[in-house]
């Protein structure tokens, strides 16, 4: 574990450089911890991929040094924090056609037949990585090599909600509609993002996926 400032109201907590599930528990232990005993002047806290990074104010406690303080005894609580249950969460989604028109493109890049890239696809438990570029949006972590397909050269300006996309070594899901450049795929009638919820996204990192195919 390392901490480093970013600017001069964040901290970046780092836990290596390897993406994998050991690293995402160590992400979501450290999440737990900071969000069970929270230091004074916290803003937000984001985890991702192999970091934690921790906003907060300036000029609440005294600077830069008097909030590493006490965010490395906080993080120091991290083995005694309360670690969530990993939660594994089934994403039913409609394949090709309309909902993935880019299912063909996918598929003859790695010399796939669309049933066989479906089948591919939907096969393994994906790791929640990190949430963002839209409120709720999961970049999921374990695409089969023969799927990996360059993001589209002109983004659309509008993606349907529900989008599952693919780019580059990543797989994801829109949660709303929004401009997006990934290679489409499919759509899931599921709703990610809800602001009525008291917990609006419905993945979190280190969550797991499992797609399913549905007509």
């Amino acid at each position: 574990m390392h901490l480093q400032p970013m600017g001069d109201a964040a901290v970046v907590v780092e836990f290596g450089n390897v993406i994998g599930a050991t690293t995402l528990g160590k992400v979501r232990a450290a999440t737990a911890a900071l969000e069970e005993n929270t230091p004074p002047g916290t803003l937000d806290i984001v985890p991702a991929f192999t970091t934690v990074t921790v906003f907060y104010d300036p000029t609440a406690l005294g600077g830069y040094e008097v909030f590493h303080a006490n965010l490395l005894a906080c993080l120091n609580t991290m083995k005694r924090a309360h670690r969530r249950m990993v939660t594994t969460v089934t994403i039913p989604v409609c394949y090709g056609g309309e909902y993935g028109p880019d299912l063909g493109l996918v598929a003859q890049r790695g010399k796939l037949s669309e049933r066989s890239a479906i089948a591919l696809h939907a096969r393994p438990k994906y790791i929640v990585g990190a949430v963002g570029f839209t409120p709720g949006f999961p970049y999921l972590a374990g695409l089969a090599k023969k799927l990996h397909t360059p993001r589209k050269q002109v983004p659309l300006t509008k993606v349907p909600a529900g989008s599952v996309g693919i780019g580059g070594e990543q797989t994801g899901i829109y949660p709303q509609e929004s401009p997006g450049g990934w290679q489409l795929i499919g759509r899931t009638p599921l709703k990610l993002f809800n602001t009525q919820d008291e917990y609006p996204a419905l993945l979190k990192v280190g969550d797991q996926v499992q797609f399913k195919p549905i007509s």
